[in-house]
């Protein structure tokens, strides 16, 4: 969600940084020391538009020189051809670097990991050569005598330090608005845990895209700015692997998900870097690249999440506060005496069915996971599953959330084909989702961890937060919100999720195994929770293995084995059967039907 209060401090600080940098560079008249702090601000923008895709969606990309080199002969070859300037030629390197954002992540995004780290590696290797190849090996940037602004050219350095001020400035609002909106919280959640985003109804692909086309519009720009500073373009130089590397090392050195992390580092590294080239570059040749490796070292060994967070957490921790009383963040047993005060659960009849689920079956290979499963819940059901593992069950629930095809069936939720819909669209349907494994975006705020599931649901920020805060008073966690996620017990991350899930309002919840690491006390918690869910209306499909927990709970019973639906009815009828007893619950229970 959008923080004016933050914005502003963000847009004033960014202000006073520009007027700094003004001053300082007012004072200094060596044109050496005059490149050196443009250069700064030139890294710092390509670092900041690697920061727009890989710091804040955690898509670690190694070819950022496509955008940069893209942009820089863009500029460069409609100055020699049709005679453009460069006041127009960093917006046409611009949109460029956008257009080309869009060609690379169609196919790239659907790669993940270091495959997806790699495949963004070839980009500007390919790139290099095809130039080279269509002969553009070293272009000159003619120099115009007359007209020469109108041209962007200057005899004082500081000017193009004016320039690439403005478009650093530009780079980090836009930087400082996406972190601060839906976009930027879409992308960590994206970073944090992809699964749970999409299943959250964040369309991972959607956003990932808008992310790298505003990154490579930035790229592009700060490609542009660098050909016109050294007046000559060559492919290794702009394409090159230290392109790419310094994009990135600037910005992990400083800190990445962060406005001021790439600024950080190139102020560091870049003066360091010129500095050992012009002193030492005839003894050690590529002692830049030394210099980046060496960065690249210790920030892994002594800051892995950048200077940024390194400084910011020192100084937290010398005045840090001590945590209020757990009465006062709406501890367990806080949530606890909220969830006792519920009025009473009372029978309520069943709706139309809201899921069917007919045929279904899903192979691996040779192995069969699901084998002709059909299932039917009703609206305010709570419909329980429950087999051996391995029978199956996990899988229904990522084949009904479109995590995995079907090998064959049908699916519907209220009359609507669930067949070839993706997790986020599933979501938006009104279909909400928790995990065996609770899925959590660690470094979020419990409510902000809720706003990412309300998202999906809201059409303005502000209704997206009052969505979460409500479903955090449906579980019991209204007092929990500034938490961070990270730090919570198994039982505050499962209603947390339980939460997101619940956020958008869906009338249909998949539970996965929701009381898997809670003890008893707990277990009861949540139990009530679950049963004041179903009298708000809510439907429920769980999955859960404790079997005293299940026959109190679910109205009605399905038994999966070997991928294969054995049973299905009341608890009582379900607990009784032979086949269900000899498959899965075991011999108390035979005892039990005996008797």
């Amino acid at each position: 969600m959008l923080r004016a209060g933050e914005l502003l401090r963000s847009v004033l600080a960014i202000a006073a940084f520009a007027v700094t940098y003004l001053i300082i560079s007012a004072l200094i008249t060596n044109s050496y020391y005059q490149l050196m702090m443009t250069l700064v601000l030139v890294w710092a923008l390509l670092g900041t538009s690697w920061n727009v895709l890989s710091g804040y969606s955690g898509l670690v990309s190694f070819g950022h020189a496509s955008f940069f080199g893209l942009g820089a002969y863009t500029a460069t070859l409609l100055l020699i051809h049709f005679d453009v300037t460069f006041w127009i030629g960093i917006p046409a390197a611009m949109v460029v670097g956008a257009l080309a954002g869009a060609v690379i992540g169609w196919p790239t995004f659907r790669l993940h990991g270091v495959y997806f780290a790699l495949a963004m590696l070839a980009y500007p290797l390919a790139f290099l050569y095809v130039f080279e190849w269509l002969g553009y090996q070293e272009v000159s940037i003619p120099l115009k005598r007359q007209d020469a602004i109108w041209h962007m050219q200057f005899t004082d350095q500081r000017a193009y330090g004016a320039i690439a001020l403005v478009l650093l400035s530009a780079a980090m609002l836009v930087s400082a608005v996406i972190e601060r909106s839906r976009f930027g919280m879409s992308l960590l959640a994206i970073k944090q845990n992809e699964l749970a985003a999409e299943a959250a109804g964040i369309d991972t692909w959607r956003w990932k895209m808008r992310a790298i086309m505003v990154s490579g519009a930035i790229g592009g720009a700060a490609g542009a700015l660098y050909a016109q500073i050294l007046l000559v373009v060559t492919p290794a130089a702009v394409f090159g692997m230290l392109t790419s590397a310094q994009a990135l090392i600037v910005t992990l050195f400083g800190g990445p998900a962060t406005l001021w992390g790439p600024l950080i580092g190139a102020s560091i590294l870049i003066p360091v870097a010129e500095i050992l080239h012009g002193e030492l570059g005839h003894i050690i040749p590529g002692i830049q690249g030394v210099t980046f490796g060496s960065a690249v070292i210790l920030v892994i060994a002594l800051a892995p999440e950048g200077l940024y967070w390194k400084l910011r957490d020192r100084l937290l921790a010398g005045g840090r506060r001590p945590p209020p009383p757990a009465a006062a963040l709406g501890s367990p047993a806080a949530a606890t005496a909220e969830v006792a005060a519920a009025p009473p659960v009372r029978p309520i009849a069943f709706g139309p069915a809201i899921l069917e689920v007919e045929g279904l079956s899903r192979h691996f290979g040779g192995l069969q996971a699901l084998s002709d499963a059909s299932l039917t819940a009703r609206q305010g059901m709570i419909l329980g599953i429950i087999g051996p593992n391995g029978a199956g069950k996990t899988t229904l629930f990522n084949v009904l959330n479109g995590f995995m095809p079907p090998t064959q069936g049908r699916m519907r939720f209220k009359g609507r084909d669930l067949l070839g819909l993706r997790p986020n669209q599933v979501c938006r349907l009104g279909v909400g989702r928790t995990f065996q494994v609770v899925r959590a975006f660690a470094r979020m705020s419990v409510l902000d961890n809720v706003v990412v599931g309300a998202f999906v649901g809201a059409g303005t920020d502000a209704e997206a937060v009052a969505l979460a805060r409500a479903a955090l008073g449906r579980v019991g966690m209204a007092d929990q919100a500034e938490l961070i996620a990270g730090g919570l017990t198994t039982k505050q991350l499962r209603l947390m999720e339980l939460a997101r899930a619940l956020a958008p309002k869906p009338e249909l919840i998949l539970m996965d195994e929701p009381l898997a690491g809670l003890g008893h006390d707990e277990v009861e918690d949540l139990l009530a929770v679950v049963q004041r869910l179903r009298t708000d209306g809510t439907t429920i499909v769980i999955i859960e293995h404790t079997m005293h927990a299940m026959v109190r709970l679910a109205d009605r019973i399905v038994v999966l084995d070997h991928g294969r639906v054995i049973a299905e009815g009341t608890p009582a009828e379900v607990t009784r059967l032979p086949n269900v007893i000899e498959a899965y619950l075991g011999k108390k229970w035979m005892n039990r039907a005996a008797d």
